[in-house]
């Protein structure tokens, strides 16, 4: 039967995520915004920066019809969602000015420079009904939600450790990250940020933790290696150490159970995570697996997907707040 043609049957397309940005530093310019406009339903529309030329440079490079110096004006630019990619002491005022303009928010770890800071944020956030998600990127790779997904069906048995080390080479320079007003702390801060979520991920909650922090290679006023042990409350125990000081990185972890272990190794490029995962079980051959994979398309497309659906992120404020508590903790 023919379909008469005063009826139109086309089915409405979703409406985009119309995007701002604030902080125009390297990883905004060639990692998050390649990664964006790879993501359907995504769509930049302004740029917001201290620095007026840095943010018309941006906004010029990758189509964004708006650019700013006034946060306040780029909150009232029609954007539906800010990514913070500033220096650490900026995620606080700029989470709460997003919150309370109405915008979802997704922030750069760490949360904020404290932990005080990261209890107002959240709270903020859901007083004004606003999704407030972490770039926590590692969760989101392929292999490593395999991994959760064997751990959480006991395939491992009893927890009883996890070991990770995570090291790269970062010299101070020019280089907020070792600059304490900035930064809130060095290396725990911002690698041992990623680890404590992993161990969290993995492990779960955390009862107890002992931790070192020194400077190996670089001396500055912030750590550039820092060590930790740390104690699950449903049993079992993490072991892990991060730094500034291998001019070839670095970066593995094991989980160790009674019925035996899961390895994961990673290496970097500028895009991607080339991850290897070995899967070794009493009685069983040993298993092999390697990805690479765009991490931050994806993260972005499950954040974008919170968002419209106004959901809790995967990985949400509170994951922020509670790792930046356990950070605190570490350090003593």
């Amino acid at each position: 039967m023919a379909t008469p043609k005063n009826i139109n049957l086309k089915v409405p397309l979703p409406r985009k995520l119309k995007w701002g940005v604030a902080g125009c530093g390297y990883f905004l310019e060639n990692v998050f915004l390649p990664s964006l406009q790879l993501v359907k339903r995504s769509r930049l529309i302004s740029v917001y920066s201290h620095d007026p030329k840095r943010a018309h440079e941006i906004a010029s490079k990758f189509g964004a019809p708006n650019f700013y110096d006034d946060y306040r004006a780029f909150l009232n630019s029609g954007i539906d969602a800010v990514y913070i990619s500033s220096k650490n002491n900026d995620h606080y005022y700029q989470v709460i000015e997003a919150a309370k303009a109405g915008k979802h928010v997704f922030c750069e770890r760490p949360i904020a420079l404290n932990s005080a800071q990261a209890e107002e944020m959240v709270r903020i956030c859901k007083e004004n009904n606003v999704q407030f998600a972490i770039n926590h990127i590692h969760r989101f790779h392929p292999l490593i939600i395999k991994v959760k997904e064997l751990i959480d069906k006991n395939i491992l048995g009893k927890l009883v450790a996890i070991n990770a080390s995570y090291h790269i080479d970062m010299p101070p320079a020019d280089n907020f990250r070792f600059k304490k007003e900035l930064s809130g702390g060095g290396v725990l801060r911002d690698t041992g940020a990623i680890v404590v979520d992993l161990m969290r991920y993995f492990g779960g909650e955390v009862s107890e933790v002992k931790g070192f922090m020194d400077n190996v290679i670089y001396k500055s006023e912030v750590d550039d290696f820092a060590a930790a042990i740390i104690k699950f409350i449903n049993g079992g125990y993490g072991l892990f150490n991060v730094s500034y000081d291998t001019k070839k990185p670095f970066i593995r972890l094991d989980i160790i159970g009674f019925n035996g272990s899961i390895n994961i190794e990673s290496k970097i490029d500028k895009r991607n995570f080339i991850t290897k995962i070995t899967i070794d079980l009493k009685g069983e051959a040993k298993m092999v697996f390697r990805k690479k994979f765009n991490k931050i398309a994806f993260v972005i497309r499950s954040v974008q997907k919170s968002f419209l659906q106004n959901k809790i992120p995967v990985v949400s404020g509170e994951d922020g707040l509670n790792n930046i508590r356990l950070i605190e903790k570490i350090e003593g």
